[in-house]
């Protein structure tokens, strides 16, 4: 992204999304917690499937 200072955004040079540094905090706030809530369900399944397999071997 790139700040354009007469209008006062970033602009993302690829899609031209305009954002206010307040609005691009916030996306990246809602980036940074799906991203956390993904990685916390993949571990959630690996040890769901661990407890499983380790289950079947008794």
């Amino acid at each position: 992204m790139r700040y354009i200072s007469s209008v006062r955004r970033y602009v993302c040079e690829s899609c031209g999304l305009m954002l206010t540094h307040q609005e691009l905090l916030e996306m990246r706030e809602r980036l940074r917690n799906r991203i956390n809530s993904e990685e916390d369900e993949k571990k959630r399944y690996q040890k769901e499937y661990l407890k499983w397999w380790l289950s079947k071997k008794k």
